[in-house]
């Protein structure tokens, strides 16, 4: 049996990348794991059990979760998604700076890690090396999925009339570099072109009042800027599949769903060439940004939003790739965790 990790997940109200991890892997397992919480879950599983976590954790928030990893009632996986809050602690939820280093070094004591990219697995190793850790766990990728629940996959829609539109998903805040877009999109309407921008993301309440309030100060002359901070499944769909293209500038993630989740809509994305964000770009349908600079992100973006045959071929490379899915992921667990 599986026994999968909900301690913080059923508490949460947002769509950040960890939490849509932890729902879609949970409803792709099915029968095969079933939820429990911190502190009923040290009680539940015997010693042929699995319990799997995708969550972060620590001893401070989880009291005894350290000494029920070293009395090991049950065989212990994880999935790990970066190490953000180690490498730009000035621009990262305190709570997450504070928790990390602990939480790193507590996932050498399970029996398998899964990363959810090559370049987070890189950096987790790296970090246990430094660490001294002697005999680590095994690290795998374990590719999220680029599939929505229950829309099929297909090229994207026809655009409706008016300004072609740039969706971006993420939480307003610095790593998601959303006033490099900004400043791009500005440069390319001094141009003369028109264009819409819709912001999908709730603000970080730490570090994300600046975004805000730039979005907020810009809208007054530019009525095309939206900022979305709340949508469900089927209104980001519905919008993702109206955009001629979607970006995602971050700075720093751990694999850049996003970009796998506008794919899967046919819909190209343009982005940073930050590694785990290059990883799943490599396949097609996207335009990666050398530097992550503003003149790139200007380039890129004037280019695919006026370029129709660029556009044509990177929306045809979107709806031909292979994309990683949810059901491929819970497969590769169910056959690991025997």
């Amino acid at each position: 049996m599986i026994f999968f990790d909900t301690t913080s997940a059923s508490s949460w109200r947002h769509a950040s990348g960890l939490a849509r991890v932890s729902r879609r892997l949970k409803d792709a397992l099915g029968d095969a794991a079933t939820e429990a919480a911190w502190p009923d879950i040290a009680a539940k599983p015997s010693k042929s059990d699995w319990m799997l976590t995708p969550e972060l954790f620590s001893e401070a928030e989880r009291p005894g979760f350290t000494a029920f990893l070293e009395k090991r009632p049950c065989r212990l996986a994880a999935v790990y998604h970066d190490a953000i809050p180690l490498r730009f602690p000035d621009i990262t939820w305190p709570r997450s700076v504070e928790r990390h280093p602990g939480y790193m070094k507590l996932l050498a004591r399970f029996d398998r890690v899964w990363a959810v990219s090559a370049a987070s697995r890189d950096e987790l190793l790296a970090f246990w090396e430094w660490q001294g850790i002697a005999r680590p766990p095994p690290v795998d990728v374990l590719a999220p999925g680029a599939d929505w629940e229950g829309i099929p996959r297909s090229g994207a829609c026809a655009a409706p009339a008016g300004p072609p539109a740039v969706v971006c998903v993420g939480i307003l805040e610095p790593r998601k570099n959303q006033l490099m877009l900004l400043d791009a999109c500005e440069a390319l309407r001094a141009e003369g072109l028109d264009m819409d921008l819709h912001l999908v993301g709730r603000v970080n309440p730490h570090f994300g009042g600046p975004t805000a309030r730039r979005v907020e100060s810009m809208r007054e002359r530019w009525p095309g800027l939206r900022h979305h901070a709340g949508l469900d499944d089927a209104g980001l769909a519905a919008l993702i599949r109206s955009a001629r293209v979607t970006a995602l500038p971050s700075i720093a993630e751990g694999c850049g769903l996003p970009l796998l989740e506008s794919l899967w809509m046919g819909v190209p994305c343009v982005c940073s060439d930050i590694a785990p964000v290059a990883e799943n770009a490599a396949g097609g349908g996207c335009r990666v940004v050398p530097g992550n600079t503003l003149a790139g992100w200007t380039q890129a973006l004037r280019a695919v939003l006026t370029d129709d045959a660029l556009h044509a071929r990177l929306a045809a490379e979107a709806a031909s790739r292979a994309l990683p899915t949810w059901s491929a992921a819970a497969g590769v667990l169910r056959e690991a965790l025997r």
